[in-house]
């Protein structure tokens, strides 16, 4: 975009208010706000549909080690099989269960909005993790992803890989304010159809849509061969090397909200989708109806607080009366009265017992 230029013979009315305005714009700068951001008294708000892309080519970097950690970090979220596969032969490194990359879920290298980016990543952490009920680190929060979605084990804190992990997000990030609220993170937030879904309508879709990339088995097309650690090009929808039972993406909503806007690959974007709603619901629900591998321990206790469980968690216990079956599939909204009904009652009855509690006012 090319910037204006205020001309010395401006009447002196609209001089004024271009002054207020430069003077505006610099407040703005110097408070942090830039393109793509929305001042907030209270919180900054950054809309990754309009923020600028980070340049990607990280060669431009300075030659240090916090660039060279940059590069690492980029290599190991787009190629994470290569590094920390099940397959590499250092058998140290095999972080990951699967041989996914982070990188076939963070589109674009983590860069493309609605497609779990993590630009402004390293400036909304420390975070609450509904998953533990508590604040959580941004090391903690990357190794959810390995020991939940890609069924491995912790990475060290202290490793290089985790280092580079964190570099890496932390160059995605830079100029997000800290705390700023993320537009375009995670999955768009899209309204499903009413129903449950209909899994032999979603094979139907998925047979039309899906198995060019994913395969007629849903097992994916890998880079190279069982064995080389290359992992996929087109990653697998469920089966072993898929991501567990425990990832969000075993969750209808999570699913068909990234599928209606990311897919079909390379066709869809969050502002031109290409399916309609009800066929990526279905899709979604038929993709999770299908065996993945287990992740370690009970998936059911992976939320301390059932109040805290999103409304298409498939495993019990529940705040209210609805069957597995249906927190898997839907309809979804009868459920989110009867969850929104608990925690209210919930808030109440704390709220009760803090009155009970606290010692009388001072008179």
């Amino acid at each position: 975009m090319k910037k204006n230029r205020m001309h010395w013979a401006l009447p002196q009315m609209q001089r004024n208010e271009a002054g207020l305005l430069a003077r505006g714009l610099l407040l703005a700068l110097l408070a942090g706000v830039g393109p793509g951001v929305a001042s907030s008294a209270e919180r900054p708000v950054v809309d990754l549909r309009t923020w600028p892309t980070p340049d990607m080519d990280l060669s431009k970097l300075p030659d240090n080690e916090q660039s060279r950690m940059i590069r690492l970090g980029h290599d190991l979220l787009t190629n994470t099989s290569e590094y920390l596969g099940p397959e590499v032969p250092d058998h140290s490194k095999r972080y990951a269960g699967t041989n996914m990359s982070c990188g076939n879920c963070h589109r674009g290298a983590a860069t493309v909005p609605y497609a779990a980016p993590l630009i402004g990543t390293y400036s909304v952490y420390p975070q609450f993790q509904p998953r533990f009920g508590k604040m959580v680190s941004l090391e903690s929060r990357i190794n959810l992803c390995f020991t939940h979605s890609l069924s491995g084990r912790a990475i060290p804190e202290d490793s290089i890989e985790m280092k580079a992990f964190v570099a890496y997000i932390e160059y995605l990030s830079r100029g997000v304010p800290k705390g700023a609220k993320l537009i375009g993170e995670k999955e768009m937030v899209v309204e499903e159809p009413k129903r449950a879904a209909n899994l032999v309508r979603g094979e139907a879709v998925f047979k039309q849509q899906c198995v060019a990339c994913h395969g007629d088995n849903g097992l994916g097309k890998r880079t190279g061969t069982v064995g080389d650690h290359k992992g996929y090009l087109f990653p697998p929808l469920w089966g072993a090397d898929a991501t567990s039972e425990s990832a969000s993406m075993f969750r209808i909503l999570s699913t068909f909200q990234y599928v209606y806007v990311n897919m079909p690959f390379g066709q869809a974007s969050w502002d031109r989708p290409v399916l309609s709603k009800d066929d990526a619901y279905d899709v979604a629900g038929f993709v999770v109806s299908h065996p993945r591998q287990p992740r370690e321990g009970e998936v059911a206790k992976d939320f301390s607080n059932p109040l805290d469980k999103p409304e298409d968690f498939p495993w019990g216990p529940y705040v209210d009366s609805f069957s597995e079956t249906q927190h898997k599939y839907g309809p979804f909204d009868v459920i989110r009265a009867e969850d929104a009904a608990a925690r209210e009652k919930a808030k109440l009855e704390k709220e009760a017992k803090a009155n009970l509690t606290s010692p009388p006012a001072a008179r």
